[in-house]
């Protein structure tokens, strides 16, 4: 189909019926959307045969990286023998039992029962219906605020949207839902003013502890957060963070979310960023890289102490998705951990690439007149754009520095994604090579000082 369409075709089609996520649609139809018809490894292809270095994975997700033949035929194969049938009648599938458990293997102690969903927003719409039940069971109904942070990510539902701190999201909505809060994200560059890393990582986690005696701890049901914040604009907070955050909860008798759709699998080094900040959470979210993005799938893993609780008590749980656990979505699943199991994927990001990463990432930022900091962990980096770096001060949003930073990426056959206040991230696929990664820190230098240029900075 690809080969009989222009690309004026092709984008008219577009404008005429396709409403993208998050895009200014009349901005979009001005400009025309770019096709994409093919993918091979750490690249993807336009229609026009341009080559285009994929510096976010896709949507953060494409870990192996694209053109997985063993991904394909474990899809091909379960779509032969059963392409679907849902587990609402009693009923399981293979492919579902056993992700299930390889997943028990694979998550933090504790984490034994595991509900399928399609995508991170339900997986986290999930977690918000059973721990309000768990806390019903356990006679305190009135345990139902969920308080994330600002800038925290985790999903665009209605209720997701609200349990996240997305300013143009809520802005967009008019209000939250209620029994929704929020604490400030640990952003010490931007907010930590003359305290350490780690004095402030303190400070920002015990807002967690003002909240929930502003609240009233008998109406807090959990706290929610992303190890590392992802679409926040890569916020790693300070080491000292999540210790103090775990005292919190355990003080308050608060359940503890981690989210790890975006860290899991590997994009820090570890199987999950629960691992590298050392996090024992009650409910864990994942997707993302649980197919490489292959085919869409989530789960939400559920500690053993709050399922035996629902199990005993509950009778009936009314919750599921007609596409619950999705039997191709589970092959591809096991097939995709077993390939980053086979080929080390993992342990070569956190011995290898991701120093690698951090080094070419360095040598580009370093000095840069409008780069006031490099932020991230793993493979995961966030340029802090700065029009004065003494005062750490960022571009005005009218002034748009990221999307002008992407287009200059774009431009040069790179996609760099606009996040946060005045920042640009990356997040590549996990098999990405030492001379790819020299390949984007060119790029990325390019862009970044064509931006540079753009707003009057040599």
């Amino acid at each position: 189909m690809a080969e009989k369409r222009t690309t004026g075709e092709w984008q008219a089609l577009d404008r005429a019926h396709h409403m993208h996520p998050f895009t200014d649609s009349k901005t979009l139809a001005a400009r025309g959307t770019r096709v994409i018809t093919r993918a091979e490894g750490v690249y993807v292809y336009d229609n026009e045969g341009n080559k285009i270095l994929d510096g976010m994975a896709g949507l953060w997700c494409v870990a192996v990286g694209y053109g997985r033949r063993e991904l394909v035929d474990a899809a091909t194969r379960q779509l032969l023998d059963l392409p679907y049938y849902n587990s609402f009648f009693q009923t399981s599938t293979p492919t579902q039992i056993e992700l299930a458990q390889k997943l028990s293997e694979l998550t933090p102690p504790g984490l034994k029962h595991f509900f399928f969903a399609n995508s991170g927003s339900e997986a986290n719409d999930t977690i918000i219906r059973l721990a309000r039940l768990y806390w019903s069971l356990m006679g305190k109904p009135n345990k139902r605020t969920f308080i994330g942070r600002t800038w925290g990510y985790h999903g665009s539902t209605v209720a997701a949207s609200s349990l996240g701190g997305m300013p143009a999201m809520h802005t967009q909505d008019g209000k939250n839902l209620p029994e929704f809060a929020h604490i400030s994200h640990p952003h010490w560059y931007l907010r930590g003013g003359d305290l350490s890393r780690e004095e402030f990582g303190i400070q920002a986690a015990r807002e967690l502890e003002t909240k929930i005696l502003e609240l009233g701890p008998e109406n807090v049901a959990a706290f929610i957060g992303e190890p590392v914040q992802g679409a926040g604009g890569v916020i790693d907070p300070p080491m000292t963070y999540w210790p103090e955050i775990q005292r919190i909860c355990r003080k308050y008798d608060v359940l503890l979310v981690a989210d790890e759709v975006i860290c899991g699998f590997g994009r820090l080094g570890h199987w999950f960023g629960s691992e590298m900040y050392d996090i024992k959470p009650d409910f864990m979210p994942m997707a993302k890289g649980l197919s490489s993005g292959y085919l869409p799938i989530a789960a939400s893993a559920i500690h053993e102490r709050i399922f035996e609780v629902i199990n005993d008590k509950a009778g009936m749980v009314h919750h599921g998705y007609t596409y619950s656990g999705h039997p191709a979505a589970c092959a591809v699943a096991l097939a995709n951990i077993e390939l980053i199991k086979k080929e080390e994927i993992i342990e070569r990001v956190r011995h290898d690439t991701a120093p690698y990463f951090r080094k070419a990432m360095e040598q580009v930022t370093n000095g840069h007149p409008i780069v006031g900091e490099l932020r991230g962990v793993g493979l995961l980096a966030g340029f802090q754009l700065v029009k004065d770096k003494a005062k750490r001060t960022v571009f005005a949003p009218e002034q748009e520095v990221g999307i002008r930073c992407r287009e200059f990426a774009t431009q040069n056959n790179l996609i760099m994604r606009p996040l946060g206040q005045s920042t640009v991230v990356l997040s590549p696929p996990l098999v990405i090579s030492h001379s790819e990664i020299d390949e984007l820190a060119d790029k990325v230098k390019r862009s970044l000082d064509a931006t540079a240029k753009l707003f009057g900075f040599a």
